[in-house]
């Protein structure tokens, strides 16, 4: 008891040292001086602050952050459809393959319109649900053996480094970090935390219908295949007052899907930070915004203009992309 209460003794003492070198160090190394990286500091500054008019009280410091095209790459199509792509027999049928656009923009206009997740968690042969174990395990393999065509490495690889920053000096301040995302709950849950740092129980995402079932003495969740809500557009807000039932006071995005989240977050009381990235980098990753087969930007531009939210230039803003750029900032 005596050398645990010297440790805790220590340790209480210590954090005040480790905060003042925390604060004198930079939050947000990936990130290049200039109005985007000055509006975060300054934005969780104030409201972190005690004392300062738009000081926010730690419970009510949330932020939402899309996923596919904010937190990771999305192109040339998303990592959940990828999954669905190559896990599907209909795909099969229509000759899938990565590498191909033609074929890839097939894959997404039929994904899109069908949304078929749900057969995913069902044996073909047996019609029964597959077990969590035996789902989680197609997802991991999935995790290592799906090869991005372009730079030749795994899609969970391809994270952004800046947006890694970005979680960890918000979740250093206090702030609770969630996902909120279009991909189904139950395909991001299983990485989220290996890849972000945000734990499954702060995912929001799109849901298949549920139900409950006591089975042989077990309690079982039953799930899809009908979808019960694809989490995009003015679903999210919906789904954030669902699930998290508090407004964020700051939300991240990348693409008209993200508007009416920001919209939320940046019409409330108090102090707010919206933020989208704009994709402008065709060196280092693509360069796109509205004529996009998948993350189109147009309205969240314009509205960004007349809300004061925060457009990140990719190519600009961002000394590197990913952390495998460098390697040293992981």
């Amino acid at each position: 008891m005596k050398s645990y209460l010297k440790v805790s003794f220590i340790i209480i003492f210590l954090l005040p040292v480790f905060n003042l070198i925390f604060a004198g160090s930079d939050p947000l190394p990936s990130w290049n001086k200039g109005v985007a990286k000055k509006a975060i500091l300054d934005f969780v500054s104030s409201v972190t602050t005690k004392g300062d008019p738009s000081y926010v009280d730690p419970a009510e410091r949330i932020a939402v952050f899309d996923n596919d095209g904010t937190l990771m790459s999305e192109q040339p199509i998303y990592f959940q459809f990828l999954f669905e792509a190559v896990s599907l027999n209909e795909l099969s049928a229509m000759h899938f393959s990565i590498s191909d656009q033609a074929s890839v923009k097939k894959a997404i206009d039929y994904l899109d319109s069908s949304d078929p997740f749900g057969k995913l968690l069902t044996d073909s042969a047996s019609g029964s649900r597959k077990s969590d174990e035996a789902f989680r395990t197609e997802v991991d393999r999935f995790l290592t053996t799906s090869i991005h065509p372009r730079f030749k490495r795994p899609f969970i690889e391809l994270v952004y480094q800046p947006m890694l920053e970005l979680i960890r000096y918000l979740n250093a301040n206090e702030f609770k970090v969630y996902i909120v995302t279009a991909t189904h709950c139950e395909f991001i849950r299983l990485w989220s935390e290996k890849a972000f740092g945000i734990p499954p129980e702060q995912v929001v995402g799109s849901t298949l219908k549920t139900t409950f079932e006591f089975r042989n003495g077990k309690g079982i969740l039953n799930r899809g295949p009908e979808v019960n809500m694809i989490c995009n557009g003015p679903e999210k807000p919906a789904a954030i007052g669902y699930f998290i039932g508090e407004r964020p006071i700051a939300a991240f995005g990348n693409s008209d899907g993200d508007l009416q989240m920001l919209q939320y977050t940046t019409t409330g009381k108090g102090k707010s930070l919206g933020l989208l990235i704009h994709h402008t980098d065709a060196v280092r990753e693509w360069a796109y915004d509205n004529h996009s087969d998948i993350g189109q930007l147009k309205d969240g531009m314009e509205e960004a203009a007349k809300l004061g939210w925060i457009v990140v230039d990719m190519k600009k803003d961002w000394k590197v992309i990913y952390p495998f750029e460098n390697p040293g900032k992981q």
